[in-house]
Order: structure tokens, then C-alpha cells, then sequence
């Protein structure tokens, strides 16, 4: 999708519920343009800026959007939310969202890190917060993270279980921390696996040890993320975690082609909600409260008490977690979910440890 640098959306859903946390994702984001008033409905004006998945992405950009509009919606006011759809937009449009005198702005993901730190260094007077990100050591800047290996591991550990081929799969977009931490959770929960059953499956895309593995290079469909998901497909892989937005729409168009019986895990949002064409694919996904905490800081901020303690999702907290098995609920063992549900105990008790170099 082509997206003008400038172009901005003043938004305001309906309330879809602010306090659930990952809740299922409403329909995606309309392309109209408005600039009007802001401040329309109160004084307080929250604002985000995406990365270049922009707002439709059906993942991790869309719940950042749908947060920040459930929450404004609720407090009676419009917020301004402005795409990227390359990284050379991400400081302009931080800019852009200055001059509209936004008391929050609120970056999607790791890549906008320099941009946002350099504005607000620059507006000491502005708060900002940006997700998947903690490098940032300012008194206005707030990090929104996730401990997302925890929620992977029960993925990884579900997709060995579902394997009747004895291989699993992962690879992601980019590698940086947001991405890689659901590849190490993954793979550890297919090691855990193996050590509890007695088992041999093999978690091919990613090598924890090494910190290396398959990527595209980006995080948009296409033939570089297709080429990325056949690979595991020729290599045997029955379970496929594409970690990276809509990466994943096109490792579901490998699927189709090969005719397979290969099941995908989403990452973010759940994949079986956001994007039907492919929801009988999905064994799982794995759940990041991008929607809860985009509303948390967003209702923080907007009450006069903002700082800069990051928001941490975990699965203490169900800040993350993994996703209804679905049409796969039948074909799962009848074992699974309690086993599960045993292994997130130990994981939050501290007797299972998952541990990633990404963990915040």
C-alpha cells in the first residue's frame, strides 16, 4: 500500500472494550484521510506513528492503533495517528505529529528508536512512549515491552507436540530483539518438549546458541518472505512460526501451494481473528498485549501521572500468552491445554525458566 508521508487519521472508534486485554482485533483501519481538530472532545491529545507495516498490517501495528483509539474514545477525545511506510518517514512524521501539539506520541516498534529518542530530547516537554523498545533513558520516554519468550515457549512447545513430521519451523523479518525473542522462546519450548516426551523434533529457522537464522529482511509480504517459509517446507517442516507482521500472509500463500498439511503460529495478535482468508491454518498465535498497554500508558498519561517505568507484559500479568487452538482444537492431544496450563505455572513460579538475551 502507498502511503503519503504526510498523510494523517484523526480517529475515534467506538470503545471496544479498553480494559480487555487482548482482546480479538476489529476490522482494519480505514484509509481515509482527515486533518482536522484534534483537540476536538478535550485538551488532551495522544498520537502514535507506526513502523512501515502501517496500521492495516493485521498484527502488531493494528493493535497499537485500535489501543490508542479505544482509549482516546473513552476519554472523550480524537487521537492523531500518522503512517511510515519506509524508515526515512519515521522522524518526519514524529515531527509532523509535534507541530499538531501532541501531549503523548506513542512509537511502534524498535526500529523508530533513534527517531523518537532525538525528539524527545529535543521536546522535553512532550511524553513519548515506544514499543518493543528499552533503549531509551529519558524522563519522557516510557518503553511498552514484552516478555514474549515466555508466551513462545508454550507455542514452540505446542507445535512439537502437534508435529507428526518431527520438524518445526520459524523465521522472522528483521533480527533485532523484538523479532528474535520469539524465535529463542519458540525453539526452547520444542527443546522443553523433547526433554519431557523423550522426543527428537527438530526446530529448524533459528539457532539460539548462535543467535542466527533465516530473515527477509524487512517486514512486508512478499516473494522474499515466501522464499524464507518454502525453504522450511522443503526442509520438512509441518509447524511454521513467521515472526514479523505480515510476513506471515505470505508464508500462509506458501502453505496453500504446497498442498500441504502444514499448520502456521501467528505472533502479535491472534492471526485466526485478523486474518480469516488464513484461519484455518492456525494452530495458535502468540499474543502480545499491544492494544492493553498502548490504553494503560495512553490513560496514564492523559490522568497527569505519566513516567518512564515500562509497561512489561508477561504471562503473570496476561500481558502475553497464546491463542485459542480453534479449528485445531480436535486435532491437538487431549493433553495439550492441561500440560500447558502446568507449564505457565512453572514459568511464573519461576521452577521453568525461559530465558532469551531479548528478555526486557
Amino acid at each position: 500500500m502507498s502511503i503519503n508521508l504526510r498523510r494523517v487519521s484523526v480517529a475515534g472508534f467506538a470503545t471496544l472494550g479498553v480494559a480487555a486485554l487482548l482482546a480479538g482485533c476489529a476490522s482494519a483501519p480505514s484509509d481515509t484521510a482527515s486533518t482536522g481538530s484534534a483537540a476536538a472532545g478535550g485538551d488532551f491529545i495522544p498520537c502514535m506513528v507506526s513502523d512501515s507495516g502501517g496500521f492495516d498490517d493485521k498484527s502488531f501495528n493494528q493493535a497499537g492503533y485500535e489501543g490508542i483509539n479505544d482509549a482516546a474514545d473513552a476519554l472523550g477525545v480524537k487521537a492523531v495517528t500518522v503512517e511510515s511506510s519506509a524508515d526515512t518517514d519515521f522522524a518526519p512524521n514524529i515531527d509532523n505529529l509535534i507541530s499538531q501539539d501532541c501531549n503523548l506520541i506513542i512509537s511502534v516498534g524498535f526500529l523508530l528508536a533513534d527517531a523518537t529518542k532525538a525528539a524527545a530530547e529535543a521536546n522535553p516537554e512532550t511524553s513519548f512512549s515506544i514499543i518493543d523498545d528499552s533503549s531509551i533513558d529519558l524522563p519522557n520516554v516510557k518503553p511498552i515491552v514484552f516478555d514474549t519468550a515466555q508466551a513462545a515457549f508454550l507455542a514452540g512447545y505446542t507445535a512439537a507436540s502437534y508435529s507428526t513430521s518431527g520438524t518445526v519451523g520459524t523465521f522472522g523479518g528483521m533480527q533485532i530483539p523484538s523479532v528474535t525473542i520469539f524465535m529463542d522462546g519458540f525453539v526452547d519450548g520444542v527443546n522443553y518438549y523433547n526433554q519431557e516426551k523423550g522426543k527428537s523434533v527438530k526446530a529448524i529457522g533459528w539457532d539460539v546458541a548462535a543467535q542466527t537464522g533465516s530473515f527477509t529482511g524487512g517486514f512486508a509480504a512478499g516473494v522474499e518472505a515466501k522464499t524464507a517459509a518454502q525453504s522450511l517446507i522443503d526442509q520438512g517442516a509441518d509447524v511454521i512460526l513467521p515472526v514479523g507482521g505480515p510476513i506471515f500472509l505470505s508464508a500462509g500463500e506458501a502453505v496453500r501451494d504446497s498442498g500441504k498439511n502444514i499448520a502456521l503460529v501467528g505472533v502479535d495478535s491472534d492471526n485466526y481473528e485478523t486474518a480469516p482468508d488464513l484461519k484455518d491454518l492456525f494452530l495458535t498465535s502468540v499474543l502480545k498485549g499491544v492494544k492493553a498497554g498502548v490504553v494503560d500508558v495512553t490513560d496514564t498519561a492523559a490522568d497527569g501521572k505519566f513516567d518512564a517505568t515500562p509497561f512489561v507484559g508477561t504471562l503473570e500479568n496476561d500481558g502475553v500468552g497464546i491463542a485459542p487452538f480453534h479449528d485445531f482444537e480436535s486435532k491437538v492431544s487431549s493433553d495439550l491445554q492441561g500440560e500447558l496450563d502446568k507449564i505457565k505455572a512453572g514459568i511464573i513460579d519461576g521452577s521453568i525458566k525461559v530465558e532469551s538475551p531479548s528478555t526486557p
